[in-house]
């Protein structure tokens, strides 16, 4: 009897591992302004089916396009994309419910802040119409500081469009090895490589080099390889991809390659970049009139080869995810209000719609964990 109860058991326990590791959290950063989102969203994913649940909202905190979560999961931030009133706020996060509890804002000290990244000890924001670059330490409670540095770039570029006649930082995020920040300024078309040293007093932040890109491409995001060895540029304007190989704060040029026909002629706005965590393939999602995402495989060398351009099955492509157990793409559209799940073929990385939406007002952010 003693053997059967224990069988039992045994088979509840595995079953109840099985679900909680086929269950993730889906965190999805939105913009309230047009009033069809209501905050920041906490979604349950089942990587087995790609079925969804909503957890819980996160209400009254403006325009969190943006957000991040701390590397023990305690803990969210996001900005506030409200001009030049432009706030980073803290939450205290319960993985459990999903819920987020409000812990304080700071300002952002510069408008339109448009990507964020913490560490154990700093949250580092971009301000995109500030064109500066903002860290702020983190107290013991997850609250935020105070900026204790901030860096204003003050280039511009040649866009016909007048999108590049003031600099616009539009990412900030550290090396694999944690000894640096890049830095990718849209409005001077360059990129910046700054040393990291978060036990300074004040200048946590120097510059270590500048990369110039092609005049009138705008540096938008970039994505590192998950052996650290290679890194991949997307530019806003043209929607190519500059791959480079990374050493010990170096990057050196591989290659550049398009992401749209060559015949093609409208607006491409190139949006987001990532990689699969098998590092085999990368993805890059255009918005403007393309409203694409394209497939490459990541050769030995560092180097791209393309394999297929997909539509997005909706309108303004932003951010996009690959959830954690690799079977599923999710594309947040800002301008028709849902989230497209594709189904990934983890052999050839090939595309194709799994039929299922999520429904949430101007989607820009997503985040699993």
């Amino acid at each position: 009897m003693k053997k059967i109860s224990s069988l039992f058991i045994l088979t509840i326990l595995s079953g109840l591992t099985f679900a909680q590791k086929n269950n993730y959290n889906l965190i999805i950063g939105t913009y309230t302004a047009p009033g069809k989102s209501e905050g920041i969203y906490t979604y349950n994913f089942n990587s087995a089916t790609a079925a969804t649940t909503l957890k819980s909202i996160t209400k009254n905190t403006a325009n969190p396009s943006y957000v991040t979560v701390s590397p023990d999961q305690k803990f969210i931030y996001a900005v506030n994309e409200t001009g030049a009133t432009s706030t980073v706020s803290a939450f205290k996060y319960d993985a459990a419910s999903g819920n987020l509890t409000f812990l304080n804002k700071v300002d952002s000290h510069g408008a339109d802040p448009c990507f964020i990244t913490v560490d154990t000890k700093n949250v580092i924001v971009a301000n995109y119409s500030g064109g500066s670059l903002a860290v702020f330490p983190r107290k013991a409670d997850g609250s935020l500081t105070e900026a204790i540095q901030v860096i204003k770039h003050t280039g511009k570029s040649i866009d016909p469009k007048g999108r590049q006649e003031s600099a616009h930082v539009h990412m900030a995020i550290f090396t694999p090895d944690h000894k640096y920040l890049i830095v990718n300024d849209l409005g001077e078309d360059q990129t910046y490589i700054y040393n990291y040293n978060p036990a300074a007093k004040e200048k946590i932040l120097t510059v270590k080099s500048v990369l110039k890109t092609h005049a009138g491409t705008g540096p938008r995001h970039i994505t590192f390889s998950p052996n650290g060895k290679f890194a991949y540029l997307a530019h806003e304007f043209n929607g190519s991809i500059t791959a480079f190989a990374y050493t010990n704060g170096n990057l050196t040029k591989l290659q550049e390659i398009g992401t749209t026909p060559e015949n093609f002629t409208g607006r491409i706005d190139g949006a987001d970049i990532h990689i699969s965590a098998d590092g085999k393939f990368l993805y890059e999602t255009n918005r403007g009139d393309a409203n694409s995402i394209s497939a490459f495989s990541i050769l030995p060398d560092g180097k791209l080869k393309f394999i297929e351009t997909v539509s997005t099955l909706g309108k303004g492509p932003r951010n996009f995810s690959i959830d954690p157990t690799g079977k599923f793409l999710l594309i947040g559209h800002q301008y028709s209000n849902d989230v497209v799940i594709f189904n990934r073929d983890k052999t050839t990385g090939k595309l194709t719609d799994s039929g299922k939406r999520i429904e949430v007002g101007a989607p820009v952010c997503l985040v699993f964990n």
